[in-house]
């Protein structure tokens, strides 16, 4: 099977933009900026869904859904957030077609909307105005709530998965009593997102602050999980807003507090999307295709079967029902590779290709021997077990390959943290290094505007560990008593 996919030595972003299609995980589509996530790049985001969706509601959230269309006027409520969507949001005028009589169909030109709609390209208006209409009282709080949906913010260059004029995402909106409640959900939101970008997705983050020019619009505090990926270049993995009461002043949410007061709701929101697909592929895969941890493959186990006669084969099956069973038992997902359409060689790159973590091959002269041959994904290494007991062997195996792709990722990235002193040095590590910089900033939007400018690096984030420090800024010489982490980034 010829993979057709160039190497990341080569040219990163064609191997990724290789590594995405050849994969079968995603496709461009007819719609210019959006993409078809295909049966197998579903699948995988599927799992991202479960997973997520359960670590939501044992933290007290439920599932809603709003309107994909926000009227005009929502969005001049609240002033900082309609500038930061404004250049990117698609407007729908009209709402009819009819046919010209040659044959065209042309927008109706008597069919204009009263008011424009805005394609959703985030819902804290919507929800916000929604939410005047069910709190009242301080026993209506908090109100924890979360949507799966798409989202469109008009891109004019694209990128498979991690920039798309339409995505999937979770977007959360909460609502609280007390600035205090508030800041708490915000923080755990992006405790329940780290834990699942380092146990499910095996991809270390930091996590971190926004600086005041990256936050969210809107929002008076962004916490964030940020990623390393292999080229060097950071990768946003998910983010938690502290909104204040700016939402809630602008709908006019208020609430009679315990006490018999009149006060306004303080508001969070949090959301991760399909930019996670990205940082899968570029945290863990290589030049031979994807790279899965187990415990987000949709497929774990692949078991191919190598026979001649149809009688080995009746063998086989009966083995592998039994196998497959047990596994499934200790809640393993397999998938049995029994085309007689391809070849085992075909089958081997292919599920090689789709990153299943682990392959089980056997054949007429395994069963006589009892064994089996595992070939692992992350080591691309082979080994002959014995059959008795395999399951919990294979149980075993994937804990332990889960836990490697996650250490390699982490020693990359640790690898990848260089603390820089001055401006030179920060330049030349960039340049020669890549990954996180470690420094120290004078806390100025003017600074960070013009070493963006001069170095395309942003401040990734302010780490929420990051420890007092005096020391000068690299780039004007003022004081500063903390490091952030500037990269360039996707």
């Amino acid at each position: 099977m010829s993979k057709g996919i160039t190497s990341r030595s080569e040219d990163y972003s064609q191997w990724y933009n290789d590594l995405v299609i050849k994969a079968d995980l995603a496709e461009y589509s007819a719609v210019r900026g959006c993409m078809v996530i295909k049966p197998y790049g579903y699948g995988i985001w599927e799992r991202m869904q479960a997973i997520l969706d359960k670590r939501f509601k044992e933290t007290g959230h439920s599932n809603a859904y709003f309107p994909l269309f926000i009227p005009k006027s929502f969005f001049s409520k609240e002033a900082s957030h309609v500038e930061g969507f404004a250049t990117e949001c698609a407007v729908v005028t009209h709402y009819r077609l009819k046919n010209d009589g040659n044959g065209n169909i042309v927008v109706d030109e008597e069919a204009k909307l009263e008011e424009e709609l805005i394609v959703r390209p985030t819902s804290e208006t919507i929800i916000w105005n929604t939410y005047r209409g069910w709190i009242e009282s301080y026993r209506d709080l908090p109100i924890l709530v979360n949507q799966w949906a798409n989202v469109v913010r008009w891109e004019m260059r694209t990128r498979l998965f991690l920039r798309t004029a339409e995505f999937l995402w979770q977007e959360g909106h909460t609502a609280h009593a007390t600035q205090e409640e508030a800041i708490a959900e915000a923080e755990q939101m992006l405790d329940v997102y780290a834990e699942f970008a380092e146990k499910i997705l095996a991809v270390p983050v930091v996590r971190g602050r926004k600086t005041e020019n990256e936050r969210f619009a809107g929002a008076l505090d962004t916490y964030c999980i940020e990623a390393l990926m292999q080229d060097g270049k950071a990768l946003q993995a998910g983010t938690s807003h502290f909104l204040g009461q700016n939402f809630a002043k602008a709908f006019d949410v208020k609430f009679t507090s315990k006490e018999g007061k009149l006060e306004h709701v303080w508001a969070t929101s949090w959301g991760v999307s399909t930019r996670l697909m990205g940082a899968l592929i570029m945290a863990h895969s290589d030049d031979q295709g994807l790279v899965l941890p187990p415990r987000l493959a949709p497929i774990q186990v692949v078991i191919v079967p190598i026979f001649k006669t149809e009688e080995e084969k009746a063998n086989l099956d009966t083995y592998v029902d039994g196998l497959s069973a047990e596994l499934k038992q200790l809640g393993i997902s397999v998938k049995y590779d029994d085309r007689d359409t391809q070849r085992p060689g075909f089958k081997f790159a292919e599920w090689e290709l789709k990153g299943v973590p682990l392959r089980v091959a056997i054949g007429a002269r395994d069963m006589q021997n009892g064994t089996v041959e595992l070939a692992r994904r992350d080591t691309q290494t082979k080994e002959t077990v014995q059959q008795a007991g395999l399951a919990t062997t294979i149980s075993n195996l994937l804990d332990e390959i889960q836990d490697n792709i996650f250490q390699k990722a982490l020693k990359f990235r640790d690898e990848h943290i260089t603390e820089v002193n001055s401006y030179d040095e920060f330049k030349q590590v960039l340049e020669e290094k890549g990954g996180f910089l470690s420094c120290h900033w004078d806390g100025t939007v003017e600074t960070e505007k013009r070493i963006k400018e001069e170095t395309k690096a942003t401040i990734r984030c302010i780490p929420l560990d990051a420890k007092e420090e005096e020391g000068i800024c690299i780039f004007t010489g003022k004081p500063s008593k903390q490091r952030v982490l500037f990269a360039k980034a996707y």
